[in-house]
């Protein structure tokens, strides 16, 4: 009876073990975790805004902000033709407008944070940056309210 225990002992450690070289193996995960951000190019004011699910903040007119809400993952590495849902409710008066769209994520060189910029006439373009959505090394730059605008 004590053969069969160290025996199987010695199977579940071995098998313990091979599970460890296997993730050892896999490398780093493919994803990375980014949280979501919202660039507002339009003088209306967006409700919410998500990519593929993650965000839901709200951004004035104009605004542009940090990414600060939790929780989206990218591929570590861009490839051509990455797509990503992107949804946004932009009232008019007391009327939500839901919208979504697909929309390609434009090419970066290291993970980063997601930012969804919003245009006129439904323009969306998705950037992934470690610079905030107003910063002068962020992707797009952002000028806040056209001067001749009131």
């Amino acid at each position: 009876m004590k053969w069969i225990m160290y025996l199987g002992t010695a199977l579940l450690l071995s098998g313990c073990a091979l599970k460890a070289r296997q993730v050892e193996q896999a490398g780093p995960s493919p994803t990375a975790t980014a949280q979501v951000g919202i660039v507002n190019h339009t003088g209306k004011y967006i409700y919410s805004a998500s990519v593929d699910g993650a965000g839901g903040a709200n951004m004035a007119r104009w605004g542009a902000g940090g990414a600060e809400i939790c929780c989206a993952s990218i591929p570590r590495v861009w490839y051509p033709g990455m797509m990503v849902l992107v949804r946004w409710d932009m009232p008019e008066e007391h009327t939500h407008i839901v919208k979504e769209k697909m929309v390609e994520v434009e090419k970066y060189d290291e993970p980063g944070d997601i930012y969804m910029h919003f245009f006129p006439n439904d323009e969306v373009r998705v950037v992934v940056s470690n610079a905030g959505g107003g910063a002068k090394t962020h992707p797009i730059l952002h000028s806040g309210k056209p001067a001749n605008i009131p």
